[in-house]
């Protein structure tokens, strides 16, 4: 941006000047070198990668500060609003994003059992009435001879040619979409009215690719508002990818459907307009934000090749990876987040999950909140009336491109191996997401990646939240599903089975000054587990400990204080808890003393050491 020019009169003189006026040019222009030089001073001998750089899962480190020289210039990768590479949106103008709530068919019993199809048409209805644009039906656990009456039910009285549907019945896309047409054809709905996606994603899904190329090919003709296929890249990130290993398998499964069509005589257009992009977007915002920006690129790049450049249609769904069964009112935090990068990344439709996804069936309660959440994004913070909010951010423009080049080098190898079929057939996809996820599941155990309400200030008195068992997904997904929390939950699982709750004996020494810091970094750290913590004000003597130890009844004991009194008296505490019956006495820091099982501290295997005390009390 140019210096402002704006003229200006200087006290005593009456002289006009028109020299440019540098907003705070009194001032020198840092430089990072100098930045980094206070900031290390600042640390005071602590390596500045450590302490102020994080990283990615995809190798990308995220730095402290960014600067116009972390953006990337060559080739101008970013472009302008609607424009290729579409980093900055398909469109060059914006009214917001389609609001797709998800509807579960709930069948009783698994599949072949009673369909409740009343309960999801009055869901369905309430959707639309009350502010969703579109939905995504749920039917994969409706059996293929009973999708006409499902279908038939749930969509009594939806009009088809003024609500976007997406169908979601795995493997049965193609039984499931010759209903629909049929539905439509009987209501008097053309063709030509239909919007939405049929759902076809032989790849994650099942069903023969060959009933949806067919389906594309008809659709192309007769149906322009309706998409066959939805690259559904959450399954990737269900199994613990990260989001340019996800972002990479969808691009590689996007071009194998390409393929197909264009086999089939499809022009490249018409090909690219069948297919709707399906990703997570969790509770990293800027993650989120730059991932929706990469995956337009990259599609982009590949249209490009192709022929000629052209957008990608995007629906986002908040993670259900990230969701948590236990403290489950933390999830509208955590949507709230994902769906405001979703919308500031660009998506074309969001899918918001209630925060009791986890848990089992939604309740009205529950999709009403999600539902609003995108309303108070889009109705009150206007958040949809804004072109590529993040676009021109020093840190969100580096984060697109260094999360575009890690995707596009996992794609290239993919294809390599053949495609995305062939590299799941030969385990390349499974080992490298299984990689991923086993760093994931060594940062969870350590509390780098907190969880809010489980691997961080867990309720142990919360009252559970209770749902009816969620629709069964059809057929098995490519990779197995993760949900980051569902190591801590089990945890949780065992305390909660046992006959009485299992409890450890804070042993506090000294006065609460110099101990409150360590016992409530204790209390926290056992109750992960649903292992209550018995407080107290604090000791002065080994003989004190081991008396007030001795009446709690507890069975696992906590040394709490600092340094300088472990090194008085924690040997002689330890001791004296051992004496009192204590099966295990841990420590809260890294001091070594005799006597000391365990030392519990910020950094430590938290999942490994509370599985150890589970054990040492016999708690299956």
């Amino acid at each position: 941006m140019p210096p402002v020019q704006r003229s200006r009169t200087i006290p005593g003189m009456s002289a006009r000047s028109d020299d440019p006026l540098v907003l705070g040019g009194e001032f020198a222009t840092p430089t990072r070198d100098q930045w980094l030089a206070l900031a290390e001073g600042v640390l005071k001998g602590k390596p500045f990668d450590k302490v102020l750089v994080s990283h990615l899962y995809d190798g990308i480190d995220v730095q402290p500060l960014y600067t116009a020289a972390d953006v990337p210039t060559a080739g101008d990768p970013v472009g302008a609003p609607g424009v290729a590479p579409f980093v900055r949106g398909a469109s060059a103008a914006t009214s917001g994003w389609d609001v797709r709530q998800r509807i579960d068919v709930r069948v009783e019993g698994g599949t072949g059992g009673r369909v409740d199809v009343e309960a999801a048409n009055r869901a369905v209805l309430a959707e639309l009435e009350r502010g969703a644009t579109s939905i995504l039906l749920g039917l994969t656990g409706v059996a293929p001879d009973a999708l006409p009456a499902t279908l038939a039910g749930v969509l009594d009285g939806v009009y088809l040619d003024l609500a976007g549907l997406v169908l979601d019945a795995g493997p049965a896309f193609a039984e499931a979409a010759a209903v629909l047409f049929s539905l439509a054809a009987t209501g008097g709905v053309a063709p030509s009215a239909l919007f939405g996606n049929v759902g076809a994603d032989p790849i994650a899904h099942g069903g023969a690719l060959a009933d949806a190329v067919a389906i594309a090919v008809a659709s192309a003709a007769t149906r322009p508002g309706l998409r066959t296929f939805a690259v559904d890249a959450t399954v990737w990130n269900d199994a613990g990818a990260s989001d340019a290993e996800e972002l990479g398998c969808a691009l590689a499964s996007g071009v194998a459907y390409l393929r197909a069509l264009t086999d089939a005589g499809l022009d490249l257009a018409a090909a690219a307009g069948q297919l709707e992009f399906r990703y997570a977007v969790g509770a990293d915002q800027f993650s989120g934000i730059a991932k929706m920006r990469a995956a337009r690129r990259l599609w982009a790049r590949v249209t490009e090749v192709c022929g000629a450049a052209q957008p990608q249609r995007q629906h986002a769904v908040t993670s259900k990876a990230m969701m948590t069964q236990r403290d489950p009112w933390v999830n509208l935090l955590r949507t709230t987040i994902a769906c405001f990068a979703a919308g500031t990344g660009g998506a074309d439709a969001i899918t918001v999950l209630p925060f009791d996804a986890a848990i089992g069936e939604s309740d009205a309660f529950a999709r009403r909140i999600a539902r609003n959440t995108q309303a108070l994004l889009l109705d009150e913070s206007n958040l949809g009336r804004v072109v590529d909010p993040g676009g021109g951010s020093w840190y969100v423009e580096s984060l697109t491109d260094r999360l575009a080049q890690q995707a596009w080098a996992w794609f290239q190898q993919i294809e390599r191996d053949g495609g995305i079929e062939a590299a799941l057939a030969s385990g390349l996809v499974a080992q490298r997401i299984g990689a991923t996820w086993t760093d994931r599941t060594k940062n969870l155990a350590r509390r780098k990646d907190p969880i809010t309400g489980v691997s961080e200030f867990p309720d142990i008195a919360e009252t559970a939240v209770a749902r009816p068992a969620a629709a069964p997904a059809a057929g098995a997904p490519p990779l197995p599903a993760h949900r980051y929390a569902e190591v801590f939950e089990a945890l949780r699982d065992r305390t909660d089975a046992a006959a009485t709750r299992p409890s450890v004996f804070l042993a506090n020494l000294g006065p609460i000054a110099v101990h409150t810091a360590r016992s409530t970094f204790a209390k926290n750290f056992f109750e992960i587990a649903g292992i209550a913590t018995i407080g107290n004000d604090g000791f002065d003597s080994p003989v004190a400990v081991e008396a007030a130890f001795a009446a709690s009844g507890a069975k696992l004991a906590c040394i709490c204080s600092s340094d300088a009194v472990y090194e008085e008296r924690a040997e002689a505490v330890a001791r004296a808890l051992h004496d009192a019956g204590a099966v295990r006495v841990y420590l809260a820091g890294r001091h070594e003393a005799p006597g000391v099982d365990e030392h519990v501290y910020t950094g430590c295997d938290a999942l490994s050491t509370l599985t150890r005390a589970l054990d040492a009390l016999a708690i299956k």
